[in-house]
């Protein structure tokens, strides 16, 4: 069975070894991908592996051998699913991998903004504080948590281990969902809708899929509702955010900061508003990547191709 990984190097740069998924057949693996080599590198592949690089239904046109696609991520939007189902071709992806990697990417992002530790170890090291003639000095406000509300948009896998860890710090978790589900077994806690959250948080974290009706979710006319002491980080899609309304408002100081892990387009280019705009901290699509939720995309993966060799394909997007 010959098995073509397109874009393997976010999964593998190195101490992610491949060995689970090449006892499964002849494997070819590729860093990247660029779109105009697909067919060239996969046009006799009968199992492909991609994780950013597109396959669209005229690409898949072009690939007569194809049987099974696995895709290394949870989401699968980059492969049309449609045109693989009339080709009797099963996608699955990674349905969860990294929850406690993403949720504590999140807890990071929001504790720096309330210690600013390399802000202060940068400016001891520039002298400030042997100058500064007092035992202890800080530059920017220091925040603590207990009693915060944080407000989640989002209340799947992820969103609710952010709301067990905001919890665990003594904060108070308001939630919003399309599909609600149960409550969390703690307390304070409520369901509220998105313009609540956005009013009344001191945190909103976004947590949900990216689909066509919330694409610049987060607007000039949400921003506008936050505190001006309020927090915004996005840990989920970056299309969920119109990047300019949110850079003119962190510039108008309509909030205080945001954190943004993902970006409409990444990596963005020179020209993004949100490089240049205040108290904006960007980091390069990676609360995913620890090793250790690597290695279980990596499993799970193995288990796919598996799977769909013994006849019986599991967590398929488009049965």
């Amino acid at each position: 069975m010959r098995i073509v990984v397109l874009d393997g190097y976010t999964l593998n740069p190195g101490d992610n070894r491949w060995t689970a998924v090449a006892a499964l057949g002849e494997l070819a693996v590729y860093d990247r991908t660029p779109v105009a080599q697909i067919v060239e590198r996969a046009v006799n592949a009968e199992i492909i592996l991609t994780n950013k690089t597109p396959l669209s239904a005229t690409t898949l046109e072009q690939l007569p051998q194809l049987r099974f696609i696995a895709v290394l991520a949870t989401g699968f939007n980059i492969v049309d699913v449609a045109a693989a189902r009339a080709h009797a071709i099963p996608v699955s992806n990674v349905p969860e991998y990294g929850t406690d990697s993403v949720a504590q990417h999140v807890l990071a992002v929001l504790l720096h903004f309330c210690h600013h530790v390399a802000l202060h170890d940068r400016l001891i090291r520039q002298g400030q504080w042997q100058h500064g003639g007092d035992f202890c000095f800080w530059e920017a406000p220091l925040t603590e948590l207990v009693g915060k509300r944080i407000g989640i948009i989002g209340f799947g896998r992820i969103g609710r281990r952010v709301g067990e860890l905001a919890h665990a710090l003594g904060m108070e978790v308001l939630a919003y969902d399309v599909q609600p589900g149960n409550e969390p077994g703690y307390q304070p806690f409520s369901w509220q809708s998105i313009e609540v959250i956005f009013e009344e948080s001191d945190v909103v974290t976004l947590h949900c899929p990216q689909t066509n009706d919330n694409v610049g979710l987060v607007n000039r006319a949400l921003l506008s509702r936050m505190r001006p002491t309020a927090l915004l980080i996005n840990a989920a899609r970056g299309g969920l955010v119109h990047e300019q309304d949110l850079a003119d408002a962190l510039n108008q100081g309509l909030l205080a900061g945001a954190a943004l892990d993902v970006l409409a387009a990444e990596p963005p280019p020179a020209s993004h508003p949100l490089l240049h705009a205040k108290n904006c901290l960007l980091t390069p699509h990676c609360a995913w990547a620890t090793l250790e939720a690597r290695r279980r995309m990596m499993a799970i993966t193995a288990e796919n191709v598996a799977a769909f060799l013994q006849g019986r394909p599991q967590n398929v997007v488009n049965g």
